[in-house]
């Protein structure tokens, strides 16, 4: 790739057509995904780990926190500091298990009901919806096309789960960039 000049100023860069769409794309995706979050934290006060966190708990009885990690792909310590968090805001309760008093269950509050109630959907669920009516051979096609993405970009080792949030999640279960709710 070559810087282009034009009378001293720089215009740009020469690079090949298909790149520099494929990565206007890849900027677009990303900033869906951080307008999609700040979006969701304006409306709902509530960060993407946060809305999975209290899905989860709308959809099974009394998990523990290692379930809830386990199904929204997350560590422990991670969903631990997420429910922190709710449960300070009155969305979740902590109880102890009756069978085994060892165990610490976690269930949704009357108000972590009505706060999923109003949220909005994730930008996933949409994308998943919309990924799903595709024909098998262009899933499989678009899926080895990002993975080679991935590659290319040097990503292929990143750990990541299939949360779409921008930013770095803190232990809190909140987006670095963002002030805390």
């Amino acid at each position: 790739m070559k810087a282009v000049y034009l009378q001293g100023q720089l215009l740009g860069y020469d690079e090949p057509m298909n790149a520099r769409e494929t990565l206007i794309a890849l900027r677009r995706i990303t900033r869906a995904i951080d307008l999609h979050s700040k979006r969701l934290e304006r409306s709902a006060g509530l960060t993407v780990p946060q809305l999975l966190v209290l899905q989860v708990l709308a959809e099974r009885r009394d998990p523990g926190v290692s379930e809830v990690a386990r199904v929204v792909h997350l560590s422990q310590g991670t969903v631990t500091a997420v429910v922190d968090r709710l449960e300070a805001k009155g969305l979740v309760a902590r109880t102890r298990s009756d069978a085994d008093r060892r165990k610490v269950c976690l269930s949704l509050t009357a108000n972590g009901e009505a706060q999923l109630d109003n949220a909005p959907s994730l930008l996933q669920e949409e994308f998943v919806d919309r990924f799903d009516q595709l024909r098998d051979w262009e899933q499989k096609m678009l899926t080895a096309s990002v993975e080679r993405i991935a590659e290319l970009m040097d990503a292929q080792d990143v750990d990541a789960s299939p949360i779409l949030e921008s930013g770095e999640i803190d232990r809190a279960g909140r987006s670095k960039r963002s002030p805390p709710a």
